[in-house]
C-alpha cells in the first residue's frame, strides 16, 4: 500500500488554479529558497513546531519526551533536533497546543476521501485539486497514483512545481495534469545557486520539455526587491519564456508571511532587510511582459 506524507490540506483555496480548489501540500523539497514561506514543508520527515506565545512552560512536554530532547530554559521550550525522533508525543499532551505536529502519513484512498468532500465546490466553480508543497515531485510515485484517482473521478488537476526533478517523473504524470503551476526564480544559474542552493539547469530544461509536449503551464515568478526585480533578470525571463508555449505568467510580490515559522522550527530566516516591491514596480514589470505578448497577471 502506497503511503504519502502530507503537510496540510487547505480547503476553499482560490489562488492555486481556476475556481475553488482543495490544495494538498506535500512534505519534502530539495530546494532551499531564502524566502520560502513554508519551511515546515522542506523536510520529508514529520516535525514539531513550537508556538512560544501559547506556551506556559508547564513542563508536560519535557516529562513526556522519551528521547529527552526537550528542556525548558529561560521560560521557553528548547528541542534538541539531534535527539528528537518526531514521535509527536509532546504535542499530543501539550495542554496549550504550543507544540504542533507537522506531517501526516496517508494512503491514496485516505487522501481521496478528503478530496471528494469538496467535489460540489469544484462542480459549481470550475475548480479542482492542486498538489503543492514543498515539492510534490519528491513523492512522484505517490503523486502519480493520486492523480490517477482524480482522473478516474474526472477532477481538474493542477500541480505546483519547482521544476527540479527527473524528467522521467514529469513525463509519467504529464497526461494526468490539467495545469502545471511552474515556479521560475532565476534564469541566471549563479544567482539560482546562491539564493536557492541548487542549479537551475534541470528546472529550465524540464520547463522547455513540458512546453514541447503541449502541457498547460502557468509560470509563477516571485519578485523580491533587490534580488530579482532588476532589468537583467526580467529581460532574461521574457526572452526565455517567449520561446515557449506558456498560457500565463503570474508575478508574485515577495511577502514575509512565513518568517515566524522559522523561529517556530528553530531555523534561521536568511532573507532579512528586503522589502515587498512597490505596486509601481510590479506594474512596470508586468508592462514589459505585455509588450512581449506574454499574458501576465500580478498575484494569483
Amino acid at each position: 500500500m502506497m503511503i504519502g506524507t502530507i503537510m496540510n490540506i487547505q480547503k476553499y483555496s482560490i489562488h492555486d488554479g481556476p475556481g475553488i480548489r482543495t490544495t494538498v501540500f506535500f512534505k519534502g523539497c530539495p530546494l532551499r529558497c531564502w524566502w520560502c514561506h513554508n519551511p515546515e514543508s522542506q523536510r520529508c520527515k514529520h516535525q514539531i513546531m513550537y508556538f512560544e506565545e501559547r506556551c506556559t512552560c508547564c513542563g508536560v512536554c519535557e516529562k513526556r519526551c522519551t528521547q529527552k530532547a526537550i528542556t525548558i530554559q529561560n521560560s521557553r521550550v528548547l528541542i534538541d533536533k539531534d535527539k528528537c525522533n518526531s514521535c509527536g508525543k509532546c504535542s499530543d499532551f501539550c495542554p496549550n497546543n504550543a507544540l504542533e505536529y507537522v506531517g501526516k502519513d496517508m494512503t491514496v484512498m485516505e487522501l481521496m476521501k478528503e478530496i471528494k468532500k469538496d467535489e460540489i465546490f469544484y462542480e459549481e466553480s470550475g475548480g479542482g485539486v492542486t498538489f503543492s508543497g514543498g515539492e510534490p515531485m519528491v513523492q512522484a510515485d505517490f503523486l502519480n497514483e493520486v492523480l490517477k484517482a482524480c482522473k478516474e473521478r474526472e477532477l481538474h488537476t493542477a500541480v505546483d512545481v519547482s521544476g527540479y526533478g527527473s524528467w522521467d517523473n514529469f513525463k509519467k504524470i504529464a497526461d494526468k495534469v490539467d495545469l502545471f503551476l511552474y515556479d521560475l526564480k532565476f534564469i541566471n544559474n549563479e544567482k539560482h545557486k546562491k539564493y536557492i542552493e541548487t542549479s537551475n539547469e534541470e528546472i529550465l530544461a524540464n520547463l522547455r520539455r513540458l512546453s514541447e509536449i503541449g502541457a498547460n503551464i502557468f509560470v509563477r515568478m516571485p519578485i523580491i526587491k533587490g534580488i530579482n526585480d532588476d532589468d537583467e533578470h526580467i529581460n532574461e525571463s521574457i526572452k526565455f519564456l517567449s520561446e515557449l508555449n506558456i498560457l500565463q505568467v503570474n508575478l508574485l510580490p515577495y511577502h514575509e508571511m512565513g518568517k515566524d515559522k522559522y523561529r517556530m522550527l528553530g531555523l534561521r530566516y536568511k532573507l532579512t532587510g528586503f522589502e515587498r516591491p512597490t505596486d509601481e514596480k510590479m506594474n512596470e514589470i508586468a508592462i514589459k511582459f505585455k509588450k512581449a505578448n506574454i499574458k501576465v497577471k500580478i498575484g494569483g
